[in-house]
């Protein structure tokens, strides 16, 4: 079956929404389904510090039959190294099943129109190099390197000074 039937017939209505308490299960599924990792406490901690909060968004997407489909979280940041406030997106997730469906870029304009109402004109993320997956998804939305660069060191065992 080719991807664009598949496409079709999972193609439904849905809406984007802020999550509740009651979501975390559902996002906790989404989540376990990409990445093979159950992380309830996890998603538990990320409602409590992003759902509901000024500058901070936890959205999910949801079909006509109330189920989430998918999420993504972001917030207002100000303070990485001389930055000027930006939005940004750490955390996006579409169930597999209702991916081509545009519920990623929904999700995604979502978040920006939030980040543009609460008064920023830049969003970022950050991605492993090796995750083609969201790097087409974000370079389809129109994202592209941006001027700050990742570096990292490992902890322990001689790391540090």
């Amino acid at each position: 079956m080719s991807t664009e039937a598949q496409s079709s017939e999972n193609t439904g209505k849905f809406s984007i929404r802020g999550a509740q308490t009651s979501d975390i299960v559902a996002v906790t599924g989404i989540d376990t389904r990409i990445t093979n990792l159950s992380k309830p406490d996890y998603w538990t901690d990320m409602f409590e510090r992003y759902g509901n909060r000024t500058n901070r968004f936890f959205l999910v997407a949801e079909n006509e039959n109330t189920t989430v489909i998918g999420f993504t979280i972001g917030e207002v940041r100000a303070w990485e190294f001389g930055s000027k406030p930006c939005g940004w997106i750490f955390a996006m997730g579409v169930d597999p099943d209702n991916r081509l469906n545009k519920v990623g870029s929904t999700l995604f304009d979502a978040m920006c129109d939030r980040l543009t109402s609460a008064g920023v004109d830049t969003v970022r993320t950050m991605l492993a190099r090796d995750d083609e997956l969201n790097m087409t998804f974000f370079r389809a939305q129109g994202m592209m390197g941006g001027p700050f660069i990742q570096l990292e060191m490992p902890l322990g065992q001689g790391g540090g000074k």
